[in-house]
């Protein structure tokens, strides 16, 4: 009978421990449900006292946006909400043509901060450079507002005027930029030859980037003469700001042959992504130099580091922006849209550029040159034995042998003018050069 008792009471307690391990976590998660439903209620209670009691009528549709962005905006400064207005702005945005000043934004400490001008765009023209701040707009202050409300500030009808007051490092005093506001068509692509170098400049990453990129490069390679006549390729993504992660997938396998190009992680494991290389190279193996700079972001990096990783580029330049995030669009009720970070992307060795960026091989910074009069006397060519009056000619060559040396003596002169106009760009090209003269000669 003891012993009956014994095991009663010792099923009891077991059936007490096990109710209270069930029980605990559905209590709590009651408890969290319980609060979240308080937190409505205030949400609600807040809503209807700024309806009755707020010193002006307010539009309940603006006031809910408002709220919906600001939750969102909270997460980090990627995420947010688009109206119908700005969900078709970004969609033709994302075709390549456009409406305003031609400049990627984000916003850091308060202010609109400049990740990059687009190339040929009002904004460009005008000399706004990656890094600048903008504090006013027209002369109203941005301090205090959310990136989309700077963002209309600057909107505007095309061919209007706009006055923008601009913080730069290097500067002493704020000082205003007038732009005047026009259509941003988007050339995603430039290609073009130095010498021997096919130089692809991708200034974004839209629906035409690879299909621009891919007939760029087929025309400086027919105009060269053929692959033949090409010593390497520079992929030019300075002052890129990004776009659509399956292009910046596409460009990276481009030159490419195996091997992964990016992984997206989620908050949950089902989530994550890993995207791989098929078989071809644009490009047949000629060395690749990657250019970056602060103004590099995104897309730009999951190219310039998977290109890294995989050593098939060397990357020149300055650290790149640092935003290792992805962004999902989704369409919402009424034509709206919300704009959500839902991963991370990392590089195929493993490491995340969120915050830190990709850091280049070989650092080169972009001098600023301000053209004196003292500079433009260093400039002149100095006096050769050949500009003295009765010098002796030099009768031991051939007259194929002395258009050669014109020739190199006038790509000499090119490549010095190309790095007074771009000295990045100059130091990637002298990089292939050199790589070129180390490669073995075939018999």
């Amino acid at each position: 009978m003891k012993k009956f008792a014994l095991a009663a009471m010792t099923g009891i307690a077991a059936g007490t421990i096990v109710t209270t391990q069930i029980a605990g976590p559905l209590l709590a998660q009651e408890a969290d449900r319980s609060s979240v439903y308080e937190q409505l209620d205030l949400f609600g209670d807040i809503f209807e006292r700024i309806r009755a009691q707020y010193v002006e009528e307010v539009d309940d549709k603006e006031l809910i946006e408002a709220a919906i962005n600001g939750m969102l905006t909270s997460l980090d400064p990627h995420s947010g909400y688009l109206s119908a207005d700005d969900a078709a702005d970004m969609r033709v945005q994302t075709r390549g043509e456009f409406g305003g000043l031609g400049i990627e934004v984000t916003q850091e400490e308060g202010f609109v901060k400049v990740v990059a001008p687009m190339d040929g765009t009002p904004a460009d023209e005008a000399g706004i450079e990656a890094g600048d701040f903008i504090t006013h707009v027209d002369g109203e202050s941005v301090l205090g507002l959310m990136l989309d409300e700077a963002v209309d500030l600057m909107r505007g009808p095309v061919g209007s005027e706009i006055i923008i007051t601009v913080v730069r490092e290097g500067e002493p005093e704020p000082f205003d930029v007038t732009i005047v506001r026009d259509t941003i068509k988007l050339t995603a692509v430039r290609a073009r030859l130095e010498g021997q170098t096919a130089v692809l400049r991708i200034s974004t990453f839209n629906d035409q980037t690879y299909d621009n990129l891919q007939a760029g490069l087929r025309d400086a390679v027919e105009e060269a003469g053929g692959m033949d006549q090409i010593n390497g390729v520079v992929v030019d993504l300075r002052n890129n700001p990004g776009g659509l992660l399956n292009q910046a997938i596409l460009v990276s396998d481009a030159f490419l042959e195996k091997g992964e190009i990016v992984s997206t992680r989620g908050r949950q494991i089902v989530d994550g992504e890993r995207y791989n290389a098929t078989a071809g190279d644009l490009a047949e193996g000629k060395p690749l130099v990657v250019l970056i700079n602060g103004g590099s972001a995104s897309a730009s990096e999951i190219v310039a580091g998977a290109l890294q990783d995989h050593r098939r580029a060397i990357v020149v330049g300055t650290k790149s922006f640092g935003k290792g995030s992805v962004q999902t669009v989704m369409q919402l009720r009424g034509e709206g849209a919300m704009r959500l970070t839902t991963a991370r992307y990392y590089t195929p060795s493993g490491r995340s550029i969120q915050a830190l960026g990709v850091s280049p091989d070989i650092v080169v910074e972009q001098p600023r040159r301000a053209i004196t009069e003292e500079a433009e006397e260093e400039a002149r060519a100095p006096r050769t034995e050949a500009d003295l009056r009765g010098s002796l000619d030099n009768d031991s060559l051939s007259e194929d042998e002395i258009r050669q040396i014109e020739e190199e003596r006038a790509a000499a002169d090119e490549a010095a003018r190309l790095r007074e106009e771009d000295y990045q760009l100059a130091y990637a090209i002298d990089i292939l050069k050199g790589l070129n003269a180390l490669a073995p000669v075939e018999d």
